[in-house]
């Protein structure tokens, strides 16, 4: 069975319920990732955790190393990745302690490097579908046998942070037409696409941000008492699921490199193509020891 890896957003530094436990560190291409890697399994599955802001909540999301954390799961022989974020919500309908399954992302960070590419080697991987729709489904699904309520579908809107909204920045925001906002899953999307990874978010609606004009302004109180009932629901529903998201992948995830890289092969600069290798060998096989010792 392959594996499936969990990132773990606020609140969420443990998968109970994983047997066989080892904790790995992955060096990467670019960088250290947040933490070392849970390792184990879950009713006989592999399963990859990773604490995002890492155990003890030490990063911002702005210093996420994003591009070491997708790289690592995929380097551990992940192919499918649950991303569980908190989020707040900017709909009525979406009420703290609600479930959301977003299937479009808008990216309103500005600092973060958003792809594996560059330095010689140019990818443009399609972005219109930004999560893969099996593995969603499968979240909705595990979900709603949870017993909780859940929404599927929707955007989540990503802003930098850490600071939470301003009232003017959160009333744009829903004029836009966003159901959530959140400060992690970009470039994480992304990333997770350019390494042909299934992804998908489980979102914990904690607050309504700042708009909503009969509820308080979002607090860090307010967040955590709702976030810890929240990730209790979220285990729940990872049990459910982690079982059930196996066998070949049928959706387009694994081929989404095949046709995106426009550099031409002979191009590729040594060093870069060598450290893509993970990414590209199974598109552009080299021998790397050969080439190098010429």
């Amino acid at each position: 069975m392959t594996a499936i890896g969990v990132i773990g957003g606020s609140g969420l530094y443990e998968l109970p319920g994983m047997t066989d436990v080892r904790w790995r560190r992955v060096r990467t291409p670019f960088g250290d990732p947040s933490d070392e890697y849970c390792v184990g399994r879950f009713g006989g599955r592999p399963v990859v955790f990773l604490p995002r802001h890492g155990r003890g909540h030490r990063l911002t999301p702005t210093e996420l190393n994003f591009r070491a954390n997708i790289w690592g799961l995929k380097s551990l022989g992940v192919e499918w990745v649950v991303s569980v974020s908190a989020v707040g919500s900017m709909k009525e309908e979406i009420r703290p302690l609600d479930l959301v399954v977003p299937d479009q992302f808008f990216d309103f960070t500005r600092r973060r490097v958003s792809s594996f590419f560059g330095d010689g080697i140019v990818a443009h991987v399609g972005m219109a579908d930004p999560v893969c729709p099996h593995l969603a489904r499968a979240v909705e699904k595990a979900a709603r046998e949870s017993g909780a309520t859940v929404h599927f579908g929707g955007t989540y809107v990503c802003i930098e942070g850490p600071q939470f909204s301003t009232k003017a920045e959160s009333r744009i925001f829903r004029s836009w037409g966003a159901d959530v906002i959140g400060m992690t899953n970009m470039p994480e999307a992304k990333l997770a696409r350019e390494a042909e990874l299934c992804y998908a978010t489980l979102a914990l609606a904690t607050d309504y941000d700042v708009w909503h004009e009969s509820h308080d302004a979002v607090t860090v109180e307010a967040v955590i008492q709702h976030l810890l009932r929240n990730v209790e629901t979220a285990k729940e529903v990872l049990s459910r699921l982690i079982p059930a998201v196996n066998g070949p992948r049928t959706c387009p995830c694994p081929s989404l490199l095949e046709k995106a890289v426009i550099t031409n092969p002979a191009a590729f600069p040594l060093a870069t193509r060598r450290r893509l290798d993970l990414l590209l060998a199974k598109y552009f096989p080299v021998d790397l020891k050969r080439k190098r010792r010429g």
